[in-house]
């Protein structure tokens, strides 16, 4: 079992689990591959707050993950499977014949030892190669989709994340993504064979606060406890919302409300949203 709940011997412990990582078979980085990674603590460039909630946390080191998948034609062996502490999927090593070795994001069924391989023409669609959408069979699942070609993986490359290739018609080729949003991406764009690994990452529980101090998220405040010039849900006498819609510290609407710029380029090809009032829920 990759998730383990232990019996409750403390509070915190009680409702908590732990993901075993089963799938990890490589302990230690690439130390060609790690890059520094200084704290921010949700502060932009002027040292002003624009993210709230952040804070702390374990130090870490960014592994340079190969997003464009550019090196064609040349085959790449499986070392290993590794952690990755900046994500929620785990990652390959890859060698290839050329001695470079590069990180991937690691798919389900991937394991050390196997071959994988990038193209701009059609090659095997095995588990983690990587082609245009143009060449990839419809009804397959795929991950690291790129928005726009050459410009490197956008969608889907969160834990256990995957879309579905339904249709390829003229430059552009359908795509259901994991939120039920259908939309169409042009055919030269590339995306990986197979669903991201490590899909009992949302089944973990922390189980106490001190875990998410680990992962940098410091406590947050309700607004409704906070005064009326700190919060537009805050002041008044007693517990009182204002009659207005919940909403940050900014204003942005937090609970249903559109927070998507309209007039986007993209928006044209968006077939069906992820949250559709006329149709309600996809099935698929």
């Amino acid at each position: 079992m990759a998730i383990r709940v232990y019996k409750p011997t403390t509070p915190g412990r009680r409702n908590a689990s732990v993901n075993l990582h089963v799938e990890v078979t490589k302990r230690e980085p690439e130390k060609s591959l790690l890059r520094p990674l200084k704290k921010k603590g949700g502060r932009n460039n002027q040292g002003k707050i624009t993210v709230r909630g952040r804070g702390g946390g374990h130090k870490r080191r960014y592994r340079a993950i190969d997003f464009k998948r550019t090196k064609d034609g040349i085959d790449g062996t499986v070392i290993g499977i590794e952690y990755d502490p900046n994500r929620s999927c785990h990652i390959a090593l890859i060698e290839y014949a050329d001695g470079d070795r590069r990180y991937i994001l690691a798919p389900v069924g991937l394991e050390p030892g196997m071959t994988v391989t990038s193209s701009a023409d059609a090659i095997e669609p095995n588990v983690g190669c990587c082609m245009p959408l143009a060449h990839i069979p419809t009804g397959l699942t795929v991950h690291a989709i790129e928005f726009e070609p050459g410009r490197g993986a956008a969608l889907c490359r969160s834990a256990g994340a995957g879309a579905r290739l339904t249709n390829k018609e003229g430059r552009y080729a359908t795509l259901v993504l994991p939120s039920g949003e259908i939309r169409q991406v042009l055919t030269t764009c590339r995306a990986t064979l197979g669903q991201v690994g490590n899909t009992d990452h949302q089944l973990v529980k922390l189980g106490k606060a001190g875990r998410n101090r680990w992962l940098g998220r410091r406590p947050k405040t309700r607004g409704m406890a906070k005064s009326h010039h700190e919060h537009p849900l805050g002041g008044g006498e007693g517990r009182s919302k204002g009659g207005r819609t919940p909403a940050s510290a900014s204003g942005t609407k937090s609970k249903g409300g559109r927070t998507r710029p309209r007039g986007k380029s993209s928006d044209a090809r968006i077939l069906r949203r992820r949250k559709s009032k006329r149709y309600g829920q996809l099935k698929l």
